[in-house]
């Protein structure tokens, strides 16, 4: 198994995450066309319930086995490495069974906490049935998770990156094969289709866990995995503790990652069941925010999700061996590279928002406005995870729970007077939710960075003047693709037309972007002088050997 520098493993991560949100964005034009609105919307109940119980039943053991293993490794204590896996497999073993139990049993409870008294659209037995389904994947993929998690704290990122692409074509396969064969094939309905689709997370999860597994058979000595380790100075008990202390913060940072979605959706059902729109249209606006949109989201928000990975054990050794300047420079590299692709990318999506929304679920005003503004939840929540990984790894956890929890709070607080606000303003209500969203992650990792930059004097100059140049192709970028759709026609209800729409505004913004970026020297300044130059010669030889 081969290591990865930073740069390249943010790289690697990233690059199966994107390919595997891809795929995730892919898989819903099918599957929404054979489980309909209504069948959609009992999905996405299943599953914000399935992700928030899944944040529980893992108690960020993953992220802090990639710490601790990533810390160990550095002092060479292969023994007290060793043993933090086996113990943190032991502790998931516990939680795992105990978190389905919970989720199995008390499904019925949580579908009445769901949809309350609307009717005229799923039933709460529907939710109750789908929510069973989905729960047999807690007994699978925490296990998953911790295993990635030891193998990412080697800095080894192409073994769990390609273990999480068989868990995603395996998942499809199993939601796409199943729910179509139960509602088109044998007209079982569209609750029975989408109850099989929901095992595609456990059968998904088996076989990346089986994949790793068998990897990680091969290299047990690179692994440390061997019973010949040197005892280490270091006992069972500290171990627990250590793993337990790093584990809570992260804990906390998906609990409230998955509560904003939950809350969203009760709150946006609530309240605009209140406002008087009518039950399909009140499923469709919640389950829109808090799932259908977050998948368009996804090639966004992947950004982050692959460079924390490689973030922060990372920033783990170089705040091991006291390097504070390293660890600067880490800092602001990951702020400049978030900001330098998930810009464009946001902006791009939202001002192709109707055509894009039309490819994926039919053509929808509601759903398209409610893209345009949720694409920007997704630069807030990568901000928001970035600074929290970096948090965590320099230990700073009350700095943690002070940012995640002041974050969530606004984000509640926010969500039902914006909603009311924006409707007596003669705006769309539900677009209050998205805003309060925004402001809630703004604040998260305002409270983050600024928390690090008091107590270390860590300085944001190189992302700012970064940002600050970013401005130009940005702007640039607009005013093209804004010319372009005066010039090019488009029919949101031929989804060819959209496609080929997308495509051309799509390629000639972003190649308007990266050239000015390029030419102004960007590349440099957000990926670094060594990184350009590699790539350079990579690509020289590339064309060399042609």
């Amino acid at each position: 198994m081969r290591r990865s520098s930073f740069i390249e493993g943010t790289f690697i991560a990233t690059f199966a995450i994107i390919f595997i949100k891809i795929l995730g964005m892919l898989y819903v034009i099918p599957f929404y066309a054979i489980v309909g609105i209504q069948g959609s919307a009992l999905y996405a109940y299943a599953y914000n319930i399935y992700n928030m119980f899944l944040d529980i039943s893992t108690i960020g053991l993953p992220i802090a086995m990639s710490k601790i293993t990533n810390e160990y490794h550095t002092l060479k204590m292969m023994d007290a490495k060793k043993r933090a896996y086996n113990i943190a497999i032991n502790i998931m073993r516990f939680v795992s069974v105990a978190v389905f139990l919970t989720l199995f049993i008390f499904a019925k409870p949580l579908a009445i906490l769901i949809i309350g008294n609307l009717t005229g659209g799923n039933t709460i037995e529907n939710v109750t049935t789908a929510i069973r389904f989905v729960s047999l994947a807690i007994l699978v993929i925490p296990y998953l998770s911790v295993t990635k998690g030891y193998l990412q704290g080697h800095n080894i990122i192409n073994i769990p990156s390609v273990g999480n692409i068989i868990e995603q074509i395996i998942r499809i396969i199993v939601v796409l094969a199943g729910s179509y064969i139960a509602i088109k094939v044998l007209n079982l309905g569209s609750d029975i289709g989408v109850d099989i689709a929901l095992l595609g997370a456990f059968v998904g999860g088996l076989a990346s866990y089986t994949y790793i597994k068998l990897k990680m058979k091969k290299s047990k000595e690179q692994l440390s995995l061997t019973e010949d380790n040197k005892k280490d100075n270091v006992t069972n008990k500290e171990i627990r503790k250590k793993l337990i202390s790093y584990a809570v913060p992260f804990i906390i940072i998906n609990a409230v990652s998955s509560l904003y979605g939950f809350i969203d959706l009760l709150l946006v059902l609530r309240t605009m069941e209140g406002l008087g729109f009518d039950t399909i249209t009140v499923e469709f606006i919640a389950t829109s925010i808090s799932t259908w949109a977050g998948k368009l989201n996804m090639i966004v928000t992947s950004i982050a999700m692959g460079m924390s990975v490689s973030l922060i054990p990372s920033i783990v050794e170089s705040f091991t061996l006291k390097d504070w300047s390293t660890v600067n420079k880490k800092i602001n590299s990951a702020l400049k590279i978030i900001l330098f692709i998930s810009l464009p990318m946001a902006i791009g999506i939202a001002m192709l928002a109707p055509s894009i929304w039309s490819v994926f679920y039919g053509q929808s005003d509601i759903g398209a406005t409610i893209l345009s503004v949720s694409i920007f939840t997704a630069v807030g929540l990568n901000l928001y995870m970035i600074s929290s990984s970096i948090i965590q790894g320099l230990n700073k956890f009350k700095t943690v729970y002070i940012a995640s929890i002041s974050g969530f709070l606004i984000n509640g607080l926010l969500d039902v007077p914006l909603m009311l606000l924006f409707n007596k303003l003669g705006l769309q209500p539900y677009l209050g939710a998205l805003v309060a969203t925004i402001i809630g992650f703004l604040v998260s990792t305002n409270i983050a960075l600024g928390g690090i930059k008091k107590e270390h004097k860590m300085s944001y100059k190189e992302t700012i003047n970064a940002l600050l140049k970013m401005f130009v192709p940005l702007i640039i970028m607009i005013v093209v693709v804004v010319l372009l759709k005066y010039i090019i026609p488009v029919n949101l209800e031929d989804k060819l037309s959209c496609i080929l729409f997308i495509a051309s505004n799509g390629l000639i913004g972003g190649i308007i972007y990266v050239v000015i970026s390029w030419k102004m020297n960007i590349f440099k300044d957000v990926f670094g002088e060594e990184t350009i130059d590699k790539f350079k010669k990579k690509l020289k030889r590339l064309t060399f050997k042609r």
